[in-house]
């Protein structure tokens, strides 16, 4: 067995971490299914997403490049918008052609909790570019309300009765 010395930059637990690296990669490999392509083609494909809103409504953002409108289902259901759509893989190319796979294929489905302020009757959806943008209106008694004050509008307040005052006379 050899002595190893400690060196101040040499981290204690980097072998560790290289050993668990490799027994995750060898367990990797052996839940993949057999063919490599396979693997890739039936992949976890998952969009990503911005969620942002402003005063009147809320908006939900999904990358999806290469999946056509009619492969996109999108509900509102008990405050919950879900989003589930497929990328196919094209199957009309000759697999043995191929250098390389990276482009995800597969199913997604994608849900959110909507807040109770949105309007779940007044929702849209558009796409465009390969972005689906979903918007969820706000309730009006959501929306902040802006009060006017009016200042110097020529209007007095009533003044307070001054108290009378009686001139005494010197006798």
């Amino acid at each position: 067995m050899a002595i190893l010395r400690y060196a101040p930059f040499r981290r204690p637990f980097s072998d560790a971490a290289l050993l668990q690296n490799r027994l995750n990669s060898i367990f990797q490999e052996f839940a993949s299914p057999s063919e490599p392509n396979e693997a890739l083609v039936t992949g976890h494909f998952v969009p990503a997403v911005d969620v942002y809103e402003d005063a009147q409504k809320v908006v939900v953002k999904l990358e999806v490049p290469g999946i056509k409108q009619e492969d996109l289902d999108v509900r509102v259901e008990n405050h919950t918008l879900t989003v589930k759509g497929e990328r196919k893989f094209e199957s009309e190319e000759k697999e043995e052609n191929f250098h390389r796979i990276e482009r995800r294929y597969g199913s997604f489905v994608r849900s959110f909790t909507i807040p109770q302020t949105v309007d779940t009757d007044s929702v849209s959806a558009a796409y465009d570019a390969g972005v689906l943008t979903v918007t969820l209106a706000k309730k009006a008694e959501a929306k902040p309300k802006q009060v006017k004050i009016e200042v110097g509008s020529g209007t007095t307040a009533p003044s307070t009765p001054q108290p009378k005052q009686v001139e005494a006379s010197a006798a």
